[in-house]
């Protein structure tokens, strides 16, 4: 007898008298159908649930070593802050304010005349270039001179007590073994209270 007729001949009623082999195929059969329906039922959400709860834990492992790490070194993080605050401060003192920039403007002539270079030109740009929290104005200048001293008056414009860059530099032959000195003398100053309020007005305007 085949195994279809076997099947066919099966009292539903009397499992028991089954043969083993499809006794043995039933309960696999009912197994698996217990899994199947266990995964969709209960399972599945408990995997879900279980593959959030580790990404949450490793989220909360690295936020945790993040805040121990700066609380470790809140007190190098706080030395540096006032390292930062007390080298701004400096720099901010070489900034002169508005009252200021008429005496630094003589101080770079004086400084071209102290080394007895010869002045074709002296020329403030007619208005400052504002940034954020400073303005720039740029000075053109045309000094004659021979090459050392050409070399000492940019040694001094370096070393005068408030911020002066020499930019656009060119330097060309001139008569009598002499030099011509073409540059753009940068001075800058910082911003008063009044100014930064209009640039923080503007810049907040801007980015609406």
């Amino acid at each position: 007898m085949n195994l279809l007729e076997q099947l066919r001949l099966l009292n539903p009623n009397d499992p028991g008298s089954w043969p083993i082999v499809i006794k043995a195929s039933a309960l696999i059969s009912l197994l698996m159908a217990i899994v199947v329906v266990g995964y969709f039922l209960d399972w599945q959400e408990q995997s879900e649930i279980l593959e959030r709860t580790e990404a949450e834990e490793v989220t909360l492992k690295e936020t945790y070593l993040i805040k121990k790490r700066s609380a470790i070194n809140l007190d190098i993080m706080r030395q540096q802050l006032q390292e930062i605050e007390q080298t701004l401060s400096v720099m901010l003192k070489q900034l002169p304010n508005k009252s200021e920039i008429d005496a630094l403007l003589i101080d770079i002539n004086r400084a071209g005349l102290g080394r007895g270079l010869q002045f074709e030109l002296f020329k403030p740009a007619a208005s400052e270039t504002i940034k954020e929290i400073y303005a720039e104005l740029p000075v053109t200048v045309r000094v004659i001179g021979n090459y050392h001293d050409i070399g000492a008056f940019a040694s001094d414009v370096s070393q005068l007590p408030r911020i002066v860059t020499l930019n656009d530099i060119n330097i060309t032959p001139g008569k009598e073994q002499n030099l011509v000195l073409n540059a753009v003398a940068k001075t800058f100053r910082y911003l008063d209270d009044e100014e930064l309020a209009h640039q923080v007005k503007s810049n907040s305007g801007g980015n609406k």
